[in-house]
């Protein structure tokens, strides 16, 4: 078990159009204004000969105090238990029949932050944002495969274990690691394929999030200049928001971002149509907008940047037996992996359980799938989205030259892709 404290103050300042920031963990007096002068000379600094001068948006500043929902908070639960917990969980995945290895950790990130700003901002925010993961392992007959079943929430104890308990993620990962040592391979091929609410999120995130960060926009994504264009099937309303309007808990959630933002809702996608980028206050001002209250700093010694929060598809009107039952051949893809994507929006993700649809029935289980295509091209052929609704990648981190806590998710979601098979 491991313990990290981080506190410190950030400053940042805004001189003749240019930044300058500074950041110490010695919370003297005297400390803190060489903090601010170190700060105020790289502005100044910076500003000489800069032809781009930055300017700030008006925004909703925040003013008060600030803390999400919280049901059980961790430290209600001690040090002790929780390693007790992982331990114990850990060795009943172990002992489980073909699992040859298992892992198994429970990390909470802890936030208090005061922000001020010189023109207005002023808010206090907590924050408790827990994740859980558990790992299996199955070897048999020299075939070697892994599942892993997570969840990530902001919230407390009772959060984190609302859908299933760790007994439960348990034995569901060793069910699907041990399903997948004799399960085939697709052939590759583009073909209608059902996404699960993971696999929703991260083509949310990944694919189409990240070309609409109004920093990527400014450096030529694919989406500059469409505001106001159809980019997706009208039936795609796709949001990116600091609240967990449609379920509670998700993992991305912000109430006040890095400038003293409150941290609404934006709709990208509405209808289909593009809408929105996200901002902080210095892309706003640019564009002419409103900031979307999307900048984020990891910790104290971290200039803000433009991050997302949680970013999902809002539901439709189908069942999964109905969004099922018109597809002759296709895949159904669970489980949400790593993948990577870029500013054209092109991706390739992988996804832990495929299974094979024919005739509106599913069919036997798939391993080592690939997921594949241009993101906007894929939310355009989108015929069908679900009732239900989930998210399901709270337990990542985003990577964008800083860690930030995101989430992301939707309905079951019916669209085409290019499905294509690795090895292991």
């Amino acid at each position: 078990m491991k313990t990290n404290i981080y506190s410190g103050v950030g400053i940042r300042v805004l001189i003749d159009g240019a930044w300058g920031f500074s950041s110490t963990n010695n919370h003297t007096s005297k400390e803190l204004l060489n903090t601010l002068n170190d700060a105020a000379s790289l502005a100044r600094v910076s500003s000489t000969g800069k032809t781009r001068k930055a300017k700030l948006s008006e925004a909703r500043l925040a003013e008060g105090r600030f803390k999400p929902n919280v049901n059980d908070p961790m430290s209600n639960h001690s040090i002790e238990e929780q390693i007790r917990l992982v331990r114990e969980v850990e060795k009943q995945t172990r002992s489980l029949s073909p699992i040859k290895s298992a892992s198994c950790s429970l990390r909470t990130l802890l936030d208090h932050k005061i922000i001020l700003s010189s023109d207005g901002a002023n808010a206090e925010t907590y924050d408790s944002k827990p994740e859980f993961r558990v790992s299996a392992i199955a070897s048999q007959g020299g075939e070697t495969v892994s599942a892993s079943e997570t969840v990530g929430v902001t919230g407390g104890w009772k959060d984190l274990f609302a859908k299933k308990t760790p007994e439960e993620m348990s034995k569901r990962a060793v069910e699907i690691a041990s399903k997948l040592l004799s399960a085939k391979q697709p052939r590759g091929e583009r073909a209608t394929v059902i996404l699960d609410p993971g696999m929703v999120g991260l083509l949310c995130h990944e694919a189409i999030g990240h070309t609409v960060e109004a920093d990527f926009v400014q450096s030529g994504s694919v989406v500059k200049d469409k505001i106001g264009q159809q980019v997706a099937s009208g039936l795609v309303t796709l949001v990116d928001s600091g609240s967990s309007e449609i379920k509670q808990g998700a993992g991305g959630t912000i109430l006040v971002d890095d400038q003293g933002v409150l941290a609404q809702r934006t709709a990208v996608i509405e209808e289909g149509v593009l809408r929105s980028y996200l901002h902080d206050r210095e892309s706003a001002a640019e564009f002419g907008v409103e900031s979307t209250g999307n900048a984020r700093a990891f910790e104290y010694s971290d200039e803000p940047l433009i991050r997302m929060r949680n970013t999902y598809i809002e539901p439709g009107d189908y069942g999964l037996k109905e969004i099922l039952e018109d597809v002759d051949h296709g895949y159904l893809l669970k489980g949400a992996r790593n993948g990577q994507a870029d500013a054209n929006a092109e991706f390739m993700f992988g996804a832990q359980e495929a299974y094979l649809i024919e005739k509106g029935e599913v069919k036997e289980l798939l391993r080592g799938v690939t997921l594949s295509g241009q993101g906007f091209e894929v939310l355009k052929s989108v015929d069908a989205l679900g009732k239900e609704f989930d998210y399901d990648i709270g337990s990542g981190y985003c990577g964008k030259w800083q860690l930030a806590k995101v989430d992301g998710g939707g309905p079951y979601l019916r669209c085409k892709a290019i499905v294509g098979g690795v090895r292991g």
